[in-house]
């Protein structure tokens, strides 16, 4: 079975974009919301599975053998997902320039390999802790 990475951003017009990772599964799907935006996008992988057998008279080897879909987040969705988080005091926590976190909020710069893995070391840091906290 395929497991289709899917990143999840904050689209231009401030919606939701999806699109998969791998370069073989050339697949993106949008909405105003992140449920419509899934919805979109799981449709159009079968609608291009579907095309792609008309051309090659067989489905593709990843919608053939099977496929799961793994959501992941860039910043920018992250942020809109959950807009209650604060990206200023969130960059400040985890050590990170304010400014430069907004930028990668609105979509305005990327981070790159490095800045995403200090980002996500410290996010799950702070899920682990915030997982300690009962009512």
């Amino acid at each position: 079975m395929k497991t289709i990475i899917s990143i999840i951003e904050k689209a231009e017009d401030g919606g939701y974009s999806i699109y998969a990772k791998d370069e073989n599964v050339p697949v993106t799907g949008s909405g105003l919301t992140e449920n419509e935006a899934k919805k979109d996008y799981v449709e159009v992988l079968k609608e291009q599975a579907e095309y792609y057998k008309e051309i090659k008279g067989k489905y593709p080897e990843w919608y053939d053998k099977g496929y799961k879909i793994d959501y992941r987040y860039d910043v920018s969705g992250f942020f809109l997902s959950f807009p209650f988080i604060n990206a200023t005091e969130f960059a400040k926590s985890i050590g990170i320039n304010p400014s430069l976190m907004r930028k990668y909020k609105n979509g305005l710069s990327a981070a790159g390999n490095k800045q995403k893995d200090l980002i996500q070391k410290k996010f799950s840091e702070i899920v682990q802790k915030m997982e300690m906290v009962k009512f």
